[in-house]
């Protein structure tokens, strides 16, 4: 990283600190210890879709996680190591949340790397974790055919949210706790070309917009 780029961040943390380390500052509340978010996101790791910026959250608000094209893979047991399906165990069995949304976008990188592998020159880690998202590609092919990429592109990101909330119903505790009516499971889209959000309607894969 060049040294300015150190730098700037640098700054972007001295000013973070003297603003959440203040005397009376709410923020030191959290440093006791505890946390208690009420919501788990899964979002990509597309630096241009922050989930706590997008929703304007406080520090505390959400419990986040970010990976490559927003994915859930399914529960796998099998004693590897699974970072995602870490967290949402941890989320759901320790801290109890009682949402947890999935939170894709136009312009994801991760999804055209599934779609478009050689015109992306994904490598090796990025196809092996997309391929999640393999019935995702399927599915959009089906919808809207190969001729545009556009077209197929936004599709299969939408077809992909779908796929991540149905492997999240693999996970045992996760249909235990929304069996018990304590979790929720939400799929949204973020249109980052037109400020919009879609929300997924779990019942028959379409989606909606939100009236904001």
């Amino acid at each position: 990283m060049p040294k300015k780029e150190i730098a700037r961040l640098l700054v972007g943390f001295r000013q973070f600190r003297n603003q959440a380390y203040k005397e009376g500052s709410p923020y030191l509340q959290l440093t006791n210890g505890w946390q208690g978010p009420k919501t788990l996101i899964i979002g990509c790791s597309d630096s241009r879709v922050d989930p706590a910026q997008l929703a304007s959250a406080s520090p505390g608000d959400l419990f986040i996680v970010r990976n490559v094209a927003n994915l859930v893979p399914p529960f796998e047991p099998d004693g590897g190591r699974h970072g995602v399906s870490a967290a949402i165990e941890f989320a759901v069995v320790n801290l109890k949340v009682e949402n947890i949304i999935v939170l894709g976008h136009r312009q994801c990188g991760g999804i055209r790397a599934l779609l478009f592998p050689e015109e992306t020159k994904a490598g090796g880690f990025v196809r092996q974790w997309v391929a999640i998202a393999d019935r995702a590609k399927e599915r959009a092919l089906a919808a809207v055919g190969g001729g545009d990429q556009g077209a197929l592109w936004r599709q299969c990101e939408l077809e992909s949210i779908r796929i991540s909330i149905e492997n999240l119903k693999s996970f045992p505790f996760v249909n235990e706790a929304i069996s018990q009516n304590k979790l929720l499971l939400a799929g949204i889209y973020f249109d980052l070309e037109n400020g919009d959000l879609l929300e997924l309607n779990d019942a028959d894969g379409t989606y909606s917009s939100f009236q904001i």
